[in-house]
């Protein structure tokens, strides 16, 4: 590896009993402006719980900790543990307040660093093409994780 970079939160998660939101830090709020606009967010955040050498170094994993599915690439998966720990998911909004974007769910935990928002716009090229995945994709079986 040759080259390096740095990231910095520009807010975090919350959740509690009032709900899920991302409180963004106070010097980033304008760049809030226009997202009202919007039903869905693109968020990029931090597996901080994950940021050691060990897990770092996991490239194969059981997708969904399902012993049954294939040992698999950790970027075919969408596992936690991998080279560099950035996640994504997209959320719906249920309202911006200042510096606060509340959503519906998401699958992080509270306190995670958020490195990143996108406006969701959706890709009429990709649903107008055939989507391939693997069988485990569909097989939801109980008691399945996330990698």
């Amino acid at each position: 590896m040759t080259a390096s970079y740095q990231v910095y939160p520009i807010g975090r998660i919350h959740k509690d009993d009032s709900g899920v939101r991302i409180e963004i830090e106070d010097a980033f709020q304008e760049a809030l402006d226009g997202l009202d606009g919007f039903s869905h967010i693109t968020v990029l955040y931090w597996f901080h719980q994950n940021d050691t050498a060990k897990k770092r170094g996991i490239l194969k994993v059981r997708p969904r900790k399902d012993p049954t599915n294939p040992l698999t690439g950790v970027f075919a998966t969408h596992s936690p543990c991998r080279p560099n720990l950035i996640a994504i998911t997209h959320c719906r909004i249920t309202a911006i307040d200042g510096n606060v974007i509340r959503i519906d769910e998401i699958d992080a935990y509270d306190q995670t660093p958020v490195i990143d928002i996108k406006a969701f716009i959706p890709m009429d090229r990709l649903a107008k093409e055939s989507v391939r995945v693997p069988d485990w994709v569909n097989n939801r079986r109980k008691g399945g994780g996330a990698p």
